[in-house]
């Protein structure tokens, strides 16, 4: 059993197909398209947690070099991550977050907080604040009223115009 009491049911005024005609490229297919693997994830957080060299993330995640070079060229290539050589002899890189990846932690925080709340008993992180160190909270509120909102306090529309996944 949970610790938590989950949300009431949801109404539901729409499909997906009403709101989607039918067409299934909308912006979280396309988001699971460039992050839908969990190796993918694991390695946005360790880069947001500071990690930059490939010996790094291979070490403190306990992947394959083989698996860790595909989902880094995989993360470049979606212009997630950027790669900056550091050495010449060998060569070697270290890996960035681009302007696209540091879009993402308010995601990966968002996953955090809720695996502590329904998955762990007791969370092993807390994301601090540098200026006064008070706990960080992922809250999404109206752009227009200010007010928070969660599913049951928002309904779907359709956009005004047909977008297709940036590469």
């Amino acid at each position: 059993m949970s610790r938590h009491q989950g949300p009431k049911e949801t109404h539901i005024q729409h499909s997906a197909d009403d709101l989607l005609g039918g067409e299934r490229i909308d912006s979280l297919t396309a988001v699971m398209g460039d992050l839908g693997d969990r190796w993918s994830l694991l390695v946005l957080r360790e880069a947001f947690f500071g990690v930059r060299r490939f010996v790094d993330f291979q070490r403190n995640l306990g992947i394959s070099r083989t698996q860790l070079s595909t989902q880094l060229t995989e993360l470049v290539d979606r212009d997630i991550l950027t790669r900056q050589r550091y050495q010449t002899r060998p060569e070697r890189h270290e890996y960035r977050l681009t302007d696209k990846g540091l879009d993402l932690f308010t995601v990966i925080v968002a996953l955090l907080h809720w695996g502590d709340r329904w998955l762990l008993d007791k969370p092993l992180l807390r994301l601090e604040h540098h200026e006064c160190g008070g706990p960080v909270e992922v809250e999404l509120r109206c752009s227009k009223c200010n007010e928070p909102v969660d599913a049951r306090t928002t309904r779907y529309r359709k956009a005004s115009r047909q977008r297709r996944p940036k590469r």
